[in-house]
């Protein structure tokens, strides 16, 4: 293995070669995972079915009140974030006496 010096006295410090540059150990190989046999399509759908009976569905009243909230948040904010530039962009118009 060719380093030069720094390279060596670094791996000596981290006590990875001796003094001539030779490993002091032999580097641990991964460990390889056992593969697992994959599911089929089928299994895969029937796993979906059964997790999705398990969530709690919105009832269609409270769809429509959570997507009311969404929708009056969004103009709000929008109106803010535009009423923000608009002061901003006159205040630097003016500013500059443009």
């Amino acid at each position: 293995m060719s380093m030069n010096r720094e390279q060596k006295r670094m791996l000596q410090r981290q006590g990875e070669v001796d003094a001539e540059g030779e490993p002091v150990r032999e580097r641990r190989q991964p460990q390889q995972r056992p593969t697992e046999e994959r599911t089929g399509f089928r299994q895969f759908v029937r796993e979906i079915r059964a997790e999705l009976r398990k969530v709690a569905w919105p009832s269609r009243s409270e769809t429509t009140n959570y997507a009311v909230v969404v929708i009056i948040t969004i103009v709000v904010m929008t109106a803010l974030i535009a009423g923000l530039d608009w002061f901003f962009s006159n205040s630097i118009l003016e500013l500059f006496d443009v």
